[in-house]
């Protein structure tokens, strides 16, 4: 053992720490030199090195300490908030420690008579609670009150997501939280995405602890970040037994009080919470005997707590579900009007509630649940105060998975909650269509017109015969595809249609375009910024402009047998369940009137959209005129020779679950040959751009890029999924002449059978565990859908 002894003490210095003001963080330890701990100059007599770690004996020779290697290796960082203020170590290398709550928080000024700011009960009686974040003391407080108010029952809810800290001043416990620079008034809330926000408290609290051992048992944190005056502020830290968790607050009354009860349920600040979120509520209830409805004889109700930092947004959506639940309890349902002014409803509460079971029943009791918990937060008039701001999007959102969370209450809760939120969402599926379809025509944007000519390039070369980029025709089928045609290309394909060779005497033309379309000049123009269709569009200057419908309606005067449809589809994502009824209606409709009818369909550039409208007819005329010959598999000895072919594991376990599953794909993978066969030049076939847009993910150099790249792989794999499961409708119904429509199938049969909890964890398990991308579920994937595409009204089929 060496020894390295000084008669005076010798200052220790940061190594890379430079005295240049607003300091960004800066490493303040390295694994390879001791010297950079920084052991403040009148602590350090000697320094002992050994095998096991570095031991420090103080100046006054009264402490001795080792420096173990797990705190070198942590790698701590300092920095400051300005010039005048003190340089300090830095929570997870970047965050500085804020005091919680401060008193301007409090708006009804409770945190002296009740413990803790913003507390408040609902109306009407019922034992439901909210408040902000209160010290330990004051949660203390809280818990009295309650037990001197007769309430046998208590169950608290924690709702925050970010970690809080609770550090000892003098005989209080005082709330902290991590906080960043550049907004000292926010909290973090993208911490706990690799671990609990609960584990991430306690790593919290071993740095602080390791920081005061590092600074003669002190740390720095802020009071005053509105005029720092005196910041920051010196706490001691003596050991951890000075620093509280979350659990450690709220959880030890369970010793005191037997009918007391902690959880933690985190929820974001802005939208609405997960599903999990949900179940997690819900595990509760059903564990809780005093909310059975089988008690007998009935308990009184427990008396629901729910807090966040200062008790509004999270706490009074966490009140509005206790409410709905000990509503359901008690048997009530308030069914009179509200005496307050009647607002308009969104179109999408409309749907909502014109296709939940007891709809309005539900509605009237989100909307009194709302109402009671309105004291410091009215959700249903923040909705509307924000949409006036263009900004209401998030609160729309949250509204409405409220009103799906009162039909689950509504449909289980004398089921004792048999099912979880998630599963009954899952069941529900149509509710995740429907919030993907929000309405977002309240956003007002420049437009510019774009023409068609520069987004559709003619890979294909038809323009010259056809007028039309990327004309094609499946093989020996009366269907036909291609890029959005001028008037003067619908009249070059129509004159071909009806030519002494093919000879239709009917076409259905449909248009798959969701964005808006105009022609002008004899050129196609389409927006290339978020629009709504009534909106007034800066148009190029022009000696006519027509929309499609008036294009067509000049056609239909001359010719009898065309009919134009429009059938809206979202780029690379898979039609949706009555997507295919439209499609299947339309053809039966037009079959009737004459078996050879010709069957045209176009998207923007003739590609992705037009091939699967194709692949759906060409899988229909197959039904309706019975199916080719099939060539034997041929072997393939290509990389990713499987995954072409379509065969990954979530497709094969949908092929399993099918009846006569190999033969409906195999149908469907021919349907797709032909479809693509005259499409070579455009390096484009529906099954095969799966792997290789998965495979692009490796080459971006940007998490944004790859993420956009998993989304797309993931939609093309849930559209040839969707075509197999409409094959095998076609197949089971067709003794039926399809008279059960797929959507209504799809609820009926394939959602038993777990079709649609295949589909909510969809994703390529061959390479990477699904569920560690949100993608993977219906919500965020169908979620995601309405970010590329241009909102649209109307009715256009």
């Amino acid at each position: 053992m060496g020894t390295t002894a000084s008669a005076a003490p010798l200052p220790v210095p940061l190594e890379g720490v430079h005295g240049n003001g607003m300091a960004d963080s800066k490493q303040s330890l390295s694994v390879s030199s001791f010297q950079t701990v920084n052991i403040h100059s009148s602590k350090a007599k000697s320094i002992i090195t050994n095998k096991v770690a570095p031991v420090v004996i103080t100046y006054n020779c009264r402490q001795e300490f080792q420096i173990h290697d797990d705190l070198l290796r942590t790698n701590y960082k300092v920095g400051r908030i300005s010039d005048t203020m003190p340089e300090h170590y830095l929570v997870q290398g970047s965050y500085f420690m804020v005091q919680d709550v401060y008193s301007k928080a409090d708006v009804v000024n409770t945190t002296a008579s009740h413990g803790a700011p913003n507390f408040r009960q609902v109306k009407e009686d019922f034992p439901v609670f909210g408040m902000g974040q209160p010290s330990l003391n004051g949660f203390r407080q809280v818990l009295q009150r309650m037990q001197s108010q007769g309430h046998e029952e208590v169950i608290f809810f924690c709702v925050r997501e970010e970690p809080v800290v609770f550090l000892h001043l003098e005989d209080n416990f005082v709330p902290y939280t991590p906080r960043r620079k550049e907004n000292l008034h926010e909290n973090l809330h993208d911490l706990g995405r690799d671990q609990s926000v609960d584990s991430l408290e306690l790593i919290i609290r071993k740095e602080l602890h390791d920081f005061a051992k590092l600074g003669e048992n002190v740390f720095y944190v802020y009071n005053d970040i509105e005029h720092f005056k005196d910041e920051p502020q010196k706490v001691a830290i003596l050991c951890e037994e000075d620093i509280q968790v979350t659990e450690e607050v709220f959880k030890r009354p369970v010793f005191t009080m037997p009918s007391y009860s902690y959880h933690r349920l985190p929820l974001p600040t802005e939208g609405a919470p997960l599903e999990q979120n949900f179940d997690a509520f819900v595990k509760v209830l059903k564990e809780n005997p005093s909310l059975s409805l089988l008690q007998d004889p009935p308990r009184p109700l427990p008396a629901l707590i729910f807090s966040c930092q200062v008790g509004v947004g999270r706490t009074n959506l966490g009140m509005i579900l206790g409410t709905l639940v000990l509503k359901m309890t008690l048997f009530f349902h308030y069914r009179t009007k509200d005496e307050a002014e009647t607002k308009p409803l969104f179109q999408i509460i409309k749907t909502l509630v014109s296709k939940l079971p007891e709809g309005q029943t539900v509605m009237e009791e989100v909307d009194h649940a709302i109402a009671i918990c309105s004291d410091m937060h009215d959700i249903k008039e923040a909705i509307y105060e924000n949409k006036k701001k263009l900004e209401g999007i998030g609160e729309d959102y949250q509204f409405q998975v409220g009103d799906a969370v009162e039909c689950l209450v509504f449909d289980l809760y004398p089921l004792a909650f048999a099912c979880s939120f998630s599963r009954w969402l899952c069941a529900n599926a149509w509710i995740y269509r429907l919030l993907a379809r929000m309405n977002i025509s309240e956003l007002r944007a420049p437009a510019d017109l774009v023409s068609d000519e520069y987004l559709s390039p003619d890979v294909l070369s038809t323009v010259k015969e056809m007028k039309v980029a990327n004309f094609r025709r499946v093989p020996k089928m009366p269907i036909y595809g291609m890029a959005q045609p001028t008037s003067e290309a619908i009249t070059s394909v129509l004159s071909y249609l009806s030519d002494e060779k093919r000879r239709h005497g009917r076409v259905l033309w449909v248009n798959l375009q969701e964005e808006l379309v105009l022609e002008g000049n004899g050129e196609i123009f389409c927006p290339r910024e978020p629009t709504c269709l009534d909106q007034h569009i800066p148009v190029p200057m022009m000696k006519s402009c027509r929309t499609l419908q008036e294009i067509f309606n000049q056609h239909k005067s001359s010719i009898q047998g065309l009919e134009y449809r429009r059938a809206p589809l979202i780029d690379c994502c898979s039609p949706h369940e009555q997507d295919f009824d439209r499609f299947l209606d339309a053809m039966k409709s037009t079959l009737a009137e004459d078996s050879t009818s010709a069957f045209v369909f176009n998207c923007s550039n003739g590609k992705g959209r037009s091939t699967t409208a194709m692949v759906i007819a060409t899988l229909t005329l197959w039904h309706f005129n019975g199916f080719p010959e099939f060539a034997d598999d041929e072997i393939v000895s290509v990389p990713d020779a499987k995954y072409t072919k379509g065969e990954f594991e979530v497709v094969m376990q949908l092929v399993r679950l099918l009846p006569d599953g190999h033969r409906v794909k195999r149908e469907v993978d021919m349907a797709l040959d032909s479809v693509s066969e005259t499409m070579t030049p455009m390096h484009y076939h529906l099954r095969e751009i799966i792997i290789c847009t998965y495979r692009q993910i490796k080459t971006v150099k940007c998490e944004a890029d790859g993420q956009r790249l998993l989304l797309r792989s993931l939609q093309y794999l849930e559209r040839y999924m969707y075509l197999i499961l409409f094959n095998s409708y076609l197949h089971l119904e067709k003794k039926e002449s399809w008279q059960r429509p797929f959507s209504v199938w799809m609820q009926q049969v394939a959602l038993r059978a777990g079709v649609y909890e295949i589909l909510n964890r969809l994703g390529f398990s061959e390479f990477e565990n699904p569920q560690d991308s949100p993608l993977s579920t219906l919500r965020h994937r169908w979620q995601r859908q309405t970010y590329v595409s241009l909102p649209f009204r109307g009715d256009f089929f």
